[in-house]
């Protein structure tokens, strides 16, 4: 009796211990078992370490979705995400279009053209172009992470987004290296240090801006969220796309794109502060103001580029898109280096604001201005400004 009672009982066991196996596994998502008879729904393999938000591909009626846990949804919709962001870039883009529009037109119209003139300039125009493409994700964000405009202009402004972002890092990055040279080494240089050789720089900068957001532009951006009559742009991405393709690109970006030009900006504005340092008091405005470029530099992008290799790095750990707010908010707040940039290297010389004033209101006309940025050659070349 005991050996029948058991023969019956292995079985429901087996029975019990198969189906608690399966509800374990099974993905947390919305309850996707509603659907019409119609609707083919193909999932690939979940990986169990996604990075920023990771979502799975779904093809119904031969239109592809992204599913997303609900936890992944709320950051979507928070607070910070439909208020806070695109409230900091709306600030960005009402700050930053006039100061550095106004920048450029008087150093392209009013200013000696000097080996920093062009740097500036350049400068100037790049974090334009990144201004320029604020008020589509000022829509975007505004709307509840919805992007109204179609796949291209998503890929378009990605691109834009990153491509003038670093762009702007890398012409900083020529900035500091030409006041290093000027004040360290102002005789060795001064063979070298022409317009010409500037704009040539300037231009393989932004050959190489373009040539390193490419991959943006060549990759779907832009998905319909499932069940939620909305569709994200590059903010969730494919988890395959993510662990793969994104994973090498940002990784290397960073690399090439943000970390190198840190390090060759510490080492030049830290030589520029070293060599002010040894020459005394005499200019002491200058070495504040040369500290204050290197902690605003660090401040404003080195948080949003942590956070991103973080994401994209984190092979061992479970994120689940955990870093998304913190992310998207540092993201933007190194767009408010935008709106620093023309405070910083323009409108800080008296010569600059002196020239702006003369422009508005008529005054007597002035010669032409060297920005604060230029070695003045009746003076030791120590005496340059940030």
């Amino acid at each position: 009796m005991g050996t029948s009672r058991s023969g019956q009982l292995a079985p429901r066991l087996t029975l019990c211990c198969a189906v608690w196996v399966l509800c374990w596994a099974a993905p947390d998502y919305d309850d996707y078992s509603q659907n019409s008879t119609s609707e083919q729904i193909t999932t690939a393999e979940i990986t169990p370490c996604p990075r920023a938000i990771p979502g799975e591909k779904a093809t119904i009626d031969n239109v592809t979705y992204l599913l997303l846990h609900e936890a992944a949804r709320s950051q979507l919709s928070s607070g910070v995400t439909v208020l806070l962001i695109p409230s900091l870039y709306s600030l960005v883009f009402l700050l930053g279009l006039p100061s550095n529009g106004l920048a450029l037109w008087v150093l392209a119209t009013r200013t000696e053209k000097l080996t920093s003139t062009i740097f500036l300039m350049n400068l100037a125009a790049a974090d334009l172009l990144l201004i320029s493409v604020l008020p589509l994700k000022i829509f975007y964000y505004f709307l509840g992470n919805n992007w109204p405009f179609g796949e291209g202009l998503c890929r378009v402004t990605t691109a834009f987004f990153y491509g003038n972002m670093y762009c702007s890092v890398l012409l900083l990055t020529c900035i500091s290296v030409d006041r290093y040279l000027a004040v360290v080494h102002p005789f060795f240089s001064r063979s070298f240090r022409t317009p010409t050789f500037a704009a040539w720089t300037c231009a393989a900068v932004w050959l190489c801006a373009a040539g390193i957001t490419l991959p943006l532009t060549l990759q779907q951006q832009s998905y319909p969220l499932y069940r939620a009559d909305i569709t994200l742009c590059h903010d969730v991405l494919p988890r395959q796309e993510d662990d793969g393709y994104y994973f090498y690109y940002f990784v290397c970006l960073i690399a090439c794109a943000f970390l190198a030009p840190l390090a060759v900006m510490l080492f030049s504005y830290c030589s520029v502060l070293q060599a002010l340092l040894g020459s005394g008091k005499r200019y002491f405005h200058s070495m504040k103001l040369t500290a204050l470029v290197l902690v605003m530099l660090t401040a404003f992008y080195t948080p949003s580029n942590v956070l991103l290799l973080v994401h994209y790095s984190s092979y061992q750990c479970k994120l689940s898109g955990s870093l998304y707010i913190s992310y998207m908010v540092s993201l933007a707040v190194s767009t408010c280096n935008s709106c620093a940039d023309p405070f910083l290297y323009y409108y800080i010389s008296e010569d600059f604001r002196e020239k702006v004033r003369s422009t508005f209101f008529n005054r007597s006309k002035t010669p032409s201005l060297r920005t604060s940025k230029e070695t003045l050659p009746q003076k030791s070349s120590k005496e340059s400004l940030v």
